[in-house]
């Protein structure tokens, strides 16, 4: 499973937190990443403004918004410790050194942000491990679909 911090993953894609769905378009590159690699995902988002604060299933993703009164780094320390021995099955993917001594400290696997968005570029432009013969199952992105993303993350200042 990924623990994924999300408004530092979505600048390394090409993404701007000023822009008002940069959380939805990694939600959907995430959901590729989840069903080509069949890895949970939770990604947890900073600053969700009054009422929106929450844990939603987003497709197959598991996106956490944190309230203002917290961080989502605090977040993702609260969900390692609720693993406890479990953590240790858990990449957490984020660049902010905190997160990353915490996940040490858990015994899960660090990963940068950098890092991880080259596994996601790779995963979404390679076909699944195992292909499946169910036709609503979309085909995997190619180079040119995944860069497409990236420019509108890019496109969206």
């Amino acid at each position: 499973m990924y623990l994924i911090d999300g408004h530092n993953l979505i600048p390394v894609l090409g993404g701007h937190l000023s822009t008002l769905d940069d959380e939805d378009h990694l939600l959907r590159i995430l959901q590729d990443f989840v069903r080509l690699s069949r890895h949970r995902v939770e990604v947890f988002f900073d600053g969700a403004p009054p009422g929106h604060a929450g844990t939603r299933t987003v497709g197959t993703v598991r996106a956490h918004f944190v309230s203002a009164r917290t961080t989502a780094d605090a977040a993702i320390a609260d969900r390692l410790h609720g693993l406890k021995e479990r953590a240790r099955q858990v990449t957490v993917v984020s660049s902010d050194r905190q997160v990353i001594s915490e996940a040490r400290v858990t015994g899960a696997t660090p990963m940068t942000s950098d890092d991880f968005a080259r596994l996601l570029r790779r995963t979404l432009s390679s076909p699944p491990a195992s292909p499946r013969t169910d036709s609503r199952d979309r085909p995997a992105l190619s180079c040119e679909e995944i860069d497409e993303w990236l420019r509108l993350f890019e496109n969206h200042e």
